[in-house]
């Protein structure tokens, strides 16, 4: 079997996003691209956290009622949730109602407005783990990928992060934030957008 397929709509892509439009979409225009913005960091690696235990396109139709939920994952704005909002987006049907995940979210804006003010921007902090070239799938198939959902460097973020107070912040869901926001291009070989993310991070600098 390949570790890519040709979709509906004739192009040559990964396994993962299948057939839906919404996951093709993804995977076509934001997943392995670098990403500078330290709001869209701050929500990649909360929504990460919210997947756990779920499938990530469960989280992706959700995304919108996430950003409205949590104030378009503005850390400043969502270190300063209190018990009122909690018990808002307990009642929120349109996000993932789970409790230790939403106070999650809200104790890692303020260890976010620390790392910011210790780093200058979550960008900065985060690009400091981008892995060596000899930890990266060589390969990038399937079978590989699959394999590396932890590696060396994503258990270093994790226990970083942890150290300094963050929580929902494992090594399999630094690694899916590694690939989600860039930091590791694993489309594998054969899907048209593994060359286009390549460029992107070329022609990338974190600042």
């Amino acid at each position: 079997m390949n570790d890519w397929h040709i979709d509906s709509d004739g192009a040559q892509r990964c396994w993962w996003p299948g057939d839906d439009p919404l996951y093709q979409h993804y995977h076509d225009t934001e997943w392995g691209f670098p990403v500078a913005d330290d709001r869209r960091l701050f929500e990649k690696i909360c929504l990460e956290g919210f997947q756990s235990g779920l499938s990530w396109l469960t989280i992706l139709r959700k995304r919108e009622n996430f950003r409205a939920a949590f104030a378009g994952f503005d850390p400043e704005q969502v270190a300063r949730f209190d018990d009122e909002d909690i018990s808002r987006l307990l009642t929120d049907s349109g996000i993932i109602r789970h409790r230790g995940k939403i106070e999650s979210t809200i104790n890692n804006a303020r260890r976010a407005l620390a790392l910011m003010d210790r780093h200058g921007s979550l960008a900065a902090y985060f690009w400091r783990f981008e892995p060596p070239e000899d930890e990266r799938p060589q390969q990038f198939t399937k079978a590989a990928l699959c394999a590396n959902a932890t590696t060396t460097t994503s258990s270093a973020l994790s226990k970083d992060l942890k150290k300094q107070g963050w929580t929902f912040v494992g090594p399999t869901t630094c690694y899916a934030f590694m690939q989600a926001m860039g930091m590791v291009n694993d489309h594998v070989e054969g899907c048209h957008v593994r060359a286009a993310a390549t460029a992107a991070r070329a022609g990338f600098h974190p600042g």
